[in-house]
């Protein structure tokens, strides 16, 4: 039989079909009818003079064939997006990448007025930004999936490259009760309302370890996002310890308070900027972050 040119649609089929081992559930997944799916591997299998499956009743498994040939389908799908990208970024005046992993509590405050600056003095420089838990950027740039990661902890991997970038004071905030702003001081803020914990990756543990010392009594509530622990503070839910550039604009606003601290000396907040191969486009932008992220 004359080999023809594989057709993108049916290697994307194969894959799938190889992950659920199932043309029902791969059909739903890709928008598909089952005879769609169907006649996708019978064309690739034909193409490849090659049975991928074994079909058995309404099961279907790969066969030999099947899983030697999986890697390179895999690996000809991600080189076609990868050409797809560049040339969609190419398009768009683009002709250099920059990938930042990036824990969730930077991306939502000093991130964004950072990247503003550095995009317009960069204008050829397209900026990708994954948001990922704390605990996983180290793995994101050891795998290579990111250039550049900022996070507020240290990693445990020991193959790439780690840097404080940023200090800052964390502060003991609480709500804005009219009237009484004066009589706000730090035991009355933890006797009278609960302490939201753990919405920041580091200093947590130690923290409330020392808090309890001094205030045993001390109510709790785990809240694993600053965004919303901010809320909660604002509606009188509680008081929290935060990074300082989290909730400047609030303080200024008067929409959170700053609690002066009594017995409780507040930890502060690093910022860790993350590199495995240091790329000119992230050795420019930790260039930039150096002199731009003091003002925060």
């Amino acid at each position: 039989m004359e080999r023809t040119d594989m057709d993108m649609k049916w290697l994307k089929t194969f894959i799938i079909a190889a992950k659920y081992e199932n043309f029902r559930k791969t059909s739903e997944e890709l928008f598909l009818t089952q005879p769609a799916v169907t006649k996708h591997i019978k064309r690739l299998e034909e193409n490849l003079n090659s049975q991928l499956f074994d079909r058995v009743g309404k099961n279907i498994a790969l066969t030999p064939a099947g899983h030697y040939f999986l890697p390179y389908a895999k690996e000809m799908i991600a080189a076609y997006e990868r050409g797809l990208e560049d040339f969609e970024s190419w398009k768009q005046g683009f002709n250099r990448k920059l990938i930042i992993a990036t824990a969730p509590q930077i991306a939502s405050s000093v991130l964004p007025s950072i990247l503003r600056s550095f995009t317009e003095i960069n204008p050829d420089i397209e900026v990708l930004i994954n948001i990922v838990n704390s605990y996983e950027i180290g793995d994101e740039i050891s795998a290579g999936r990111a250039d550049l990661g900022l996070t507020r902890i240290k990693p445990i991997q020991t193959n790439i490259n780690c840097q404080i970038i940023h200090e800052e004071p964390v502060l003991l905030v609480g709500p804005c009760i009219p009237n009484q702003e004066s009589k706000y001081d730090e035991m009355r803020a933890l006797q009278k309302f609960r302490l939201i914990t753990h919405n920041h990756p580091d200093y947590w543990d130690d923290l409330l370890n020392t808090i309890k010392r001094y205030y045993p009594t001390v109510r709790t509530m785990k809240v694993n996002q600053i965004e919303i622990t901010k809320q909660f503070i604002e509606q009188g839910l509680g008081v929290s310890y935060l990074p300082a550039s989290m909730v400047k604009n609030e303080i200024k606003m008067k929409r959170l308070l700053e609690i002066k601290p009594d017995k409780i000396k507040p930890p502060s907040s690093s910022t860790y900027v993350l590199t495995k191969v240091v790329t000119n486009e992230a050795n420019e932008f930790i260039g930039f972050l150096k002199k731009t992220i003091l003002k925060y």
